[in-house]
């Protein structure tokens, strides 16, 4: 179990460095901080599914069902601030 769940943690942080690596700096702080971010929350919320797949306290699963809500919710504002933002 332990070790399903560390492959899940490893996993879901490898494929946010991917994904963070490839991002093409705008040179706009804001955008490229709002991009990043989104990428970084995504991260806590597949981290978060490991939890829940693999954790067995009650304390740590709600703290992962609380992070999977509020960082969508995050992503959700991030990516809608990036759709309003006129193309460079």
């Amino acid at each position: 179990m332990t070790q399903g769940a560390t492959a899940g943690y490893h996993a879901a942080m490898e494929k946010m460095n991917r994904d963070m690596a490839a991002e093409t700096p705008s040179g706009d702080a804001d955008r490229d901080f709002a991009s990043i971010m989104a990428k970084h929350h995504q991260a806590a919320i597949d981290m978060a599914r490991v939890e829940l797949e693999h954790g067995r306290d009650p304390e740590m699963r709600k703290t992962a069902e609380e992070v999977i809500q509020k960082q969508q919710q995050e992503i959700s504002q991030l990516r809608a601030w990036l759709t309003r933002q006129p193309a460079k």
